[in-house]
């Protein structure tokens, strides 16, 4: 499965809106609405690379309140939950 966070800039007067959208696109796990320099960030799961150009160059990116993205492809995922089996000898916490 390979991941990518995708930093995306809406107008501004469509954010719910866009992001709605968005997070109806095959492909798209999650968005969420951030503060900054990006009005929302989508998280994108897919089987192969190609099938990104898919959901963001040829879905996401035609929204129409998209004015533009950067796309952040993740090489591995960390998490407490992971550290801790990684870590477990079997002991109950």
């Amino acid at each position: 499965m390979i991941t990518a966070f995708v930093l995306i800039k809406t107008d501004a007067t469509r954010i719910p809106e866009s992001a709605q959208e968005i997070s109806e696109l095959v492909g798209i796990s999650e968005v969420y609405s951030v503060t900054g320099e990006w009005d929302l960030i989508a998280i994108a799961r897919v089987e192969k690379h190609e099938d990104l150009a898919d959901v963001i160059a040829d879905k996401l990116s035609k929204v129409k309140s998209v004015v533009s993205t950067t796309t952040q492809i993740s090489f591995r995922a960390y998490s407490q939950n992971d550290l801790d089996a990684a870590f477990s000898l079997g002991f109950d916490h």
